[in-house]
């Protein structure tokens, strides 16, 4: 076994890694690029050492390795994780990587040539794909529409495309091409026949340098968004005992006629309908949702990949490979709903993780997430004797997660998990899009609760109340809304406590709310169009417990600046006290009518198509916008001359900044 091993990665995959290292002895080297100088993944390793040129850059992690004495290097997934060209320089510098060889990434990672090999060996594939210097727009008509485009080279769902009819092709390659690239190194594309309501249903198989293979079992991962994995869970609910068997050898075969060593993963389109499988591709790395498969096995993935890396056997055969249970895991991204899932970003300002289930999670309490890499922040992970008790395990450990400082997408996989259909296990990759509607209802705004504007108001109150004395008659103004005692009509007189006014704004609009009292012993709120209600507000270990009435409920809170973020059952609110002098109407992003044009998330502008003094439509495309290889279009909002276009492809913007200002007809 090795004594130093490098991690060339970052957040969580890298922590997960670091983790095993640790239990097995073996000292851990963590690389972070200048953005992640103050990461939980170089925290938590026993030597980082900055990359000058981030997690791509092949010669800092070689010179890293040498310089920390490092005899293998573990490249997690996404990356250098299914570089052929990089495996093969650490076996010139003398390093194992620790996955298979660069001839088995290669006929792997490219999905053309790997989808000819498994045929060859006898494993069904889904019908389509264009050789190079083929047309693909004439592959496409002959594969048949619908189509799918995807990159040759990659994996993750990025970059792959829908197509329904010819006219959305050309602008659908472009788009494949530049993600492609962008992601990959790659602009090769592949073009295959869509199935229909598809399940997606992968193979985990595990191999070492003596002929042994073998398989752990299924992961269904058909819950996606924009062919992007959400949940996933082992085993699949639609798989029986001889079909897991039949696609298990499927996938050994696949293994196996590429020489392959390591951990991989299988993946197979399911047609529900019919049980009929095709292999789609094969992920020649450690995949994100691994932790079900070692849930349900008992067995460390990575421990397995180090000890094969090593030059040791498989410790197991098939015949001793058990599953117990059932294990769903659920992916935290840096999302907001509310916007289309675009991604987010800004500082954690409190973090509050769930007790019981296993958390893979890069996140810490202060840390920055930027824009630069993939929005995944975490992922929770529960196990159940059966399928029931996972989902209701998952759930609740959802429901006691509070990330707070930026919008999440916990409340809408709590959704999800418990809709009808994925409770019943009738899933299929468009699952997600066809209930879009009642996962995210009201456009994905969550509206405020009486007890959550009660509780900020409170914890605005208990800063506010050493400054007032609790038997003066004097008015206090902390939003700057004044409450003259002789004007309010309830009641109020002289030896009594007056109320302070407080104005809290959300996405909602804004809302007035008047405390009296010590939160502390007991104070009196009242909420808008509401009679006054008694509330308490006390210390929980970092969180506050409000007691409104007679209900008590638990908030994880955090403050920035004016901002009061609270946190309970998945949900996260902020809400932002008005002072006297601010405007009566909400700041934000400004309406259509405005026709300033607006960038939905941080990012890099990727592509500018309109330019200053040119006439739109309304609806026009203007502006292609991209964070962690995300692609917007940005379109105009109103039909007018292009006035304005502040912007340049290349240059990083914030979210909500002006990007351009289209000027309307004039009526």
């Amino acid at each position: 076994m090795f004594d130093t091993v490098l991690v060339a990665n970052r957040g969580e995959i890298a922590l997960r890694i670091t983790r095993t290292l640790r239990r097995l002895g073996i000292r851990s080297v963590a690389v972070h690029s200048d953005a992640d100088a103050g990461a939980r993944h170089v925290r938590e390793a026993d030597v980082a050492v900055r990359l000058p040129g981030g997690y791509l850059d092949a010669d800092g992690i070689l010179a890293a390795a040498a310089a920390t004495g490092a005899q293998a290097v573990h490249p997690g997934y996404g990356f250098l994780a299914e570089n052929a060209a990089f495996a093969r320089r650490c076996a010139e510098a003398g390093l194992v990587f620790v996955g298979p060889p660069p001839e088995a990434v290669e006929a792997m990672g490219d999905k053309i040539r790997a989808k000819a090999t498994v045929s060859a060996a006898g494993v069904p594939v889904v019908p389509g794909g264009a050789e190079p210097g083929d047309d693909l727009a004439e592959a496409a008509v002959r594969v048949g529409f619908p189509a799918l485009i995807k990159p040759s080279a990659g994996g993750g769902g990025k970059g792959m495309v829908l197509v329904r009819s010819a006219a959305e092709l050309p602008e659908a390659l472009a788009s494949a091409r530049r993600t492609a690239a962008a992601a990959f190194g790659d602009a090769t594309l592949l073009i295959e026949r869509f199935v229909e309501n598809p399940r997606h249903i992968e193979i985990q198989v595990m191999a070492d340098a003596y002929g042994g293979v073998i398989h752990l079992g299924e992961r269904e991962c058909s819950l996606q968004r924009r062919h992007q994995k959400i949940v996933e869970e082992a085993p699949s609910p639609l798989l029986d005992a001889a079909t897991r068997a039949a696609m298990g050898a499927a996938a050994v075969e696949a293994a196996r006629s590429v020489g392959y060593t390591g951990a991989g993963t299988v993946e197979f389109i399911v047609q529900g309908a019919t049980g009929d499988y095709y292999f789609m591709e094969m992920n020649t790395r450690l995949q994100v949702e691994h932790p079900v498969t070692e849930l349900v096995t008992g067995l460390d993935l990575v421990e397995l990949q180090l000890r094969v890396a090593a030059g040791e056997p498989l410790p197991l055969t098939q015949d001793e490979v058990r599953l117990d249970g059932h294990a769903v895991e659920a992916r935290v991204y840096a999302e907001d709903p509310s916007r289309g899932f675009l991604p987010t970003g800004g500082r954690v300002l409190a973090l509050r993780e769930p007790p019981g289930v296993r958390v893979d999670s890069g996140l810490m309490a202060g840390g920055l997430v930027g824009s630069d890499y993939d929005p995944m922040l975490s992922k929770v992970i529960a196990w159940g004797p059966d399928r029931a008790a996972a989902l209701r395990r998952l759930d609740g450990a959802l429901a006691a997660t509070a990330v707070l400082g930026l919008p999440t997408n916990i409340a809408f996989l709590r959704a999800l998990i418990g809709h009808p259909a994925v409770v019943a296990g009738d899933l299929d990759t468009g699952l997600v899009e066809r209930h879009l509607g009642e996962l995210v209802p009201h456009g994905g705004v969550p509206s405020v609760p009486a007890d959550v504007l009660a509780a900020a108001a409170l914890v605005l109150h208990r800063e506010h109340v050493p400054a007032v004395s609790a038997v003066s008659a004097v008015s206090s103004v902390s939003s700057g809304v004044p409450a003259d005692p002789w004007d309010v009509p309830d009641g109020w007189r002289l030896g009594e406590a007056a109320w302070t006014v407080y104005r809290l704004e959300t996405r909602d609009g804004v809302s007035e709310l008047r405390v009296r009292g010590l939160p502390a012993s007991g104070a009196e709120v009242r909420l808008p169009e509401a009679d006054a209600v008694r509330a308490r507000l006390a210390d929980e270990g970092g969180d506050v417990l409000v007691t409104l009435g007679e209900t008590a409920r638990r908030y994880a809170v955090a403050r920035d600046g004016d901002t009061v973020w609270l946190g309970r059952d998945g949900d996260a609110w902020a809400l932002t006290r008005r002072h006297l002098g601010d405007p009566g109407d909400r700041t934000g992003a400004g309406g259509p009518g405005d026709g300033q044009v607006r960038s939905p998330m941080p990012g890099t502008v990727l592509v500018v198509k309109a330019s200053q003094g040119e006439r739109v439509v309304e609806g026009q495309p203007l502006l292609i916008v991209e964070a962690m290889k995300m692609e917007h279009t940005v379109t105009a909002p109103v039909g007018g001359v292009v006035a304005e276009l502040r912007v340049r492809a290349g240059q990083a913007v914030a979210m909500d900044a002006v990007l351009a200002v289209v000027r309307g007809e004039e009526p």
